[in-house]
C-alpha cells in the first residue's frame, strides 16, 4: 500500500471518531433540551392558569361578576387545552362542573360549597402537575446523568483512539526515516555492509531497496579500490627500494612512512624495523638525519663522507597532500590536507667533479689566453707607431678590428678569471668604509673615454649627506662599470645616461639608467644567469653573458641585492644596493 493511501485512511478514520463523537454530543444535548422544554412549556404554564384562577377567586366576592367570571373561564379553557398529566382531564373536567355550579349558586351558603370544591380542583390539577414536574426534573437529571456518563465514555474512548493514534502513527513515517538516517551516517563511515529491510510494500520498502544496492555497489567499490591501492602501494615501494638516490617519507606525526636501502646507508642507519618508528627516536644519535628532517628550505647542499669518500648530496623535500576527507569538511571543493613530506638525496659527486674539473680548465685556459693576448695587444700598438713603418687605410682598418677584438677577449678571459674565483669560492673581498660617490667616480672614469666617442652625457643624481658603504672598492666597481658598459652599448648616440645615488632602508642604492630600447621582461628573470645573453638586432654586440652573473655574485658576496627594472621602449634602470655604514 502507498504511502499516500495510507495517510488518506488514517487521517479518514480520524475525521470518523471525531464525527461519532460530535454525533453522540448531539443527540444528548438535543435530549436534555426537549426534556427541558417539555417541564416549561406543559406543566409551567399549568401551574400559570391555575394560579391565575385562584388569584381572581381570593381577589373577587361571590357571586362573581360577568368579566371576572370570563376571565375564570378563559383560564379554564386554557388549562382544557393543556392536559398534559395522568388523572389531570378527570379533575379538569371536575373543575369546569364545580365552575358552572359556582356560577349558577344564588345562595351564599351555596356559593361557597362551590367555591370550595372549585379550589379543591384547582388544588388537585396544582398537585398532579407538581408531581409531575419532581419527576420530569428527576428524568432530567437522570438523563443528564446518562449523558454526562455516555459523552464520557465516548470523549475516553476518543482520546484514547487519538492519542493512540498520535504515538503510532507518527512513528510509521519516523522510523523508516531514523533507519534510513543512521543507515546513512554508516555508510559515510565507510561501513558498507550495512542494510536496511521494510517490512511495508511501500515507498520506504524501495528506498531501502535502493540503498542496499547503493550499499551493495560501494561495497565492491571498496573492496576493488583496496586491491588497487594495495597494488599500486607495492609497486611503488619497489620502485622507491630500486632507486639510486636517498628517499625517505614522513608522515605528518613525524613518523617514517618508508625507506630505502640507499637512504639507511648514507645516513648509517642500521635498525632493522624503522618503518612506523618516531624521528625524534632515530635523530637521537644521528646529526645527519636530525639535519635533514629539520631541514627548511626546498632544496639544500650536503657534503657526506660514506667509506672514506668525500660525497655531495643535495636535499631536496616535499610536502605531501591529500584530499580532506574527514568528515568536518563540508565545502564544495574538495580541500587538501599535509600528510607529511618526502626527503630525497641526490648524489650529485659526480656532477660537482665535472663542475670543478670545467671551473679549472676555465681559470686555466683563461690565464693562458692573457699572455698571447697581451702579445697581441703590443704587437699592434708597435704597428700603429708610425716609427715602425707607414701603413695604407685598409692595414689602419685591419689593425682597428684586431685591436677590438683582442679587448673583447681580454675582456672575457678576466671575466672567466673571475667567475672560477667566484665559482671556487677563492674570492677575496676586502671590505673598508668608503664614500659611494667614490665608486661612482671610479667608473665614470673607466668609462669616458667610451661614452666620449658615442657622444653620450653621463649625469650623476646623488642624495645629499650620503652615508659610507662598508664594501671591497674594486669590485663594486666592476659592477657599476658593468652596468655602465651594457648602458653605453644600448644607447644611441648623442644620449644620455643617469647615475643616480639614494639612501632608504639603511641601504645604499646605486643604479644606471639608460634610454635605449629597453628588455622584453620574458628575458629580464634570466638576465643574471651565467651565459644567458638577450638576443639582438645584429646592431649591437653581444658579451659573454658572465659580466651581470659575476656581479650578482660580488654584490651578494657583500649582503647586498642587485635587480633590473625595463620596459620595451623606455630603457632600462640597473640596480643594487649595499648596506650603509653608520
Amino acid at each position: 500500500m502507498k504511502i499516500k493511501t495510507k495517510l488518506r485512511l488514517g487521517f479518514g478514520f480520524l475525521f470518523v471518531v471525531v464525527l461519532f463523537f460530535g454525533a453522540i454530543s448531539l443527540y444528548y444535548i438535543q435530549d436534555i433540551s426537549n426534556n427541558a422544554k417539555v417541564i416549561l412549556k406543559d406543566n409551567y404554564e399549568t401551574l400559570s392558569y391555575t394560579r391565575e384562577m385562584r388569584t381572581l377567586l381570593d381577589e373577587n366576592n361571590l357571586p362573581l361578576a360577568p368579566a371576572v367570571a370570563a376571565q375564570f373561564d378563559k383560564q379554564l379553557g386554557k388549562e382544557e387545552h393543556n392536559v398534559t398529566e395522568k388523572g389531570e382531564q378527570q379533575a379538569v373536567a371536575q373543575l369546569r362542573v364545580a365552575f358552572d355550579q359556582l356560577n349558577h349558586q344564588h345562595t351564599p351558603l351555596n356559593q361557597q360549597v362551590a367555591q370550595r370544591e372549585v379550589r379543591s380542583h384547582l388544588r388537585q390539577i396544582e398537585l398532579l402537575n407538581m408531581q409531575a414536574i419532581v419527576r420530569k426534573n428527576d428524568a432530567a437529571r437522570a438523563s443528564v446523568n446518562q449523558a454526562s456518563l455516555m459523552l464520557g465514555i465516548a470523549g475516553a474512548f476518543t482520546f484514547l483512539v487519538l492519542f493512540s493514534f498520535s504515538v503510532n502513527f507518527p512513528g510509521f513515517i519516523a522510523n523508516p526515516l531514523r533507519a534510513l538516517l543512521e543507515g546513512i551516517r554508516e555508510i559515510s563511515e565507510r561501513n558498507y555492509s550495512k542494510r536496511l529491510h521494510f517490512d511495508q510494500g511501500d515507498e520506504f520498502a524501495e528506498v531501502a531497496g535502493a540503498f542496499n544496492n547503493m550499499a551493495a555497489r560501494l561495497n565492491e567499490w571498496e573492496n576493488s579500490n583496496l586491491a588497487t591501492v594495495l597494488s599500486e602501494k607495492r609497486r611503488i615501494e619497489t620502485i622507491i627500494e630500486q632507486m639510486q638516490d636517498a628517499i625517505v617519507g614522513v608522515d605528518e606525526k613525524q613518523e617514517v612512512l618508508f625507506m630505502n636501502d640507499t637512504a639507511r646507508k648514507v645516513l648509517n642507519i642500521t635498525e632493522d624495523k624503522v618503518i612506523g618508528q618516531n624521528t625524534q627516536k632515530l635523530v637521537q644519535n644521528n646529526d645527519l638525519f636530525r639535519s635533514i628532517i629539520t631541514n627548511d628550505s626546498a632544496v639544500k647542499a650536503l657534503k657526506i663522507v660514506l667509506d672514506s669518500k668525500e660525497l655531495h648530496f643535495q636535499l631536496q623535500s616535499r610536502d605531501i597532500f591529500v584530499p580532506n576527507l574527514d568528515k568536518q569538511s563540508d565545502a564544495i571543493k574538495i580541500a587538501t590536507k599535509s600528510a607529511g613530506k618526502v626527503y630525497v638525496l641526490r648524489n650529485i659527486t659526480e656532477f660537482k667533479e665535472r663542475d670543478e674539473a670545467k671551473t679549472n680548465f676555465i681559470a686555466t685556459i683563461s690565464h693562458e689566453l692573457k699572455t698571447p693576448i697581451s702579445s697581441i695587444k703590443m704587437s699592434l700598438k708597435l704597428l700603429k707607431d708610425e716609427r715602425v713603418g707607414a701603413m695604407n687605410t685598409e692595414q689602419q682598418q685591419l689593425v682597428e678590428h684586431i685591436a677590438d677584438d683582442s679587448a673583447r677577449l681580454l675582456k672575457i678571459t678576466s671575466e672567466l678569471l673571475e667567475l672560477s674565483q667566484v665559482e671556487t669560492g677563492n674570492i677575496q673581498l676586502n671590505f673598508v668604509p668608503v664614500d659611494p660617490m667614490q665608486i661612482v667616480d671610479y667608473a665614470i672614469n673607466s668609462v669616458n673615454f667610451q661614452a666620449g666617442q658615442k657622444g653620450i652625457a653621463i649625469d650623476v643624481v646623488s642624495d645629499g649627506h650620503l652615508p659610507k658603504v662598508q664594501a671591497d672598492v674594486e669590485k663594486t666597481a666592476w659592477v657599476l662599470v658593468n652596468f655602465l658598459s651594457n648602458a653605453l652599448r644600448y644607447s644611441a648616440e648623442k644620449s644620455k645616461i643617469i647615475v643616480k645615488l639614494a639612501v632608504g632602508h639603511k641601504q645604499v642604492e646605486f643604479s644606471v639608467r639608460d634610454f635605449g630600447k629597453g628588455i622584453d621582461e620574458q628575458y629580464q628573470k634570466r638576465l643574471f644567469d651565467r651565459y644567458f645573453q638577450v638576443p639582438t638586432d645584429g646592431q649591437n654586440k653581444s658579451g659573454s653573458g658572465l659580466g651581470l652573473a659575476i656581479s650578482k655574485d660580488f654584490i651578494e658576496a657583500q649582503q647586498g641585492k642587485i635587480w633590473v627594472e625595463s620596459a620595451i621602449g623606455e630603457g632600462s634602470r640597473f640596480v643594487f644596493s649595499l648596506p650603509a655604514s653608520y
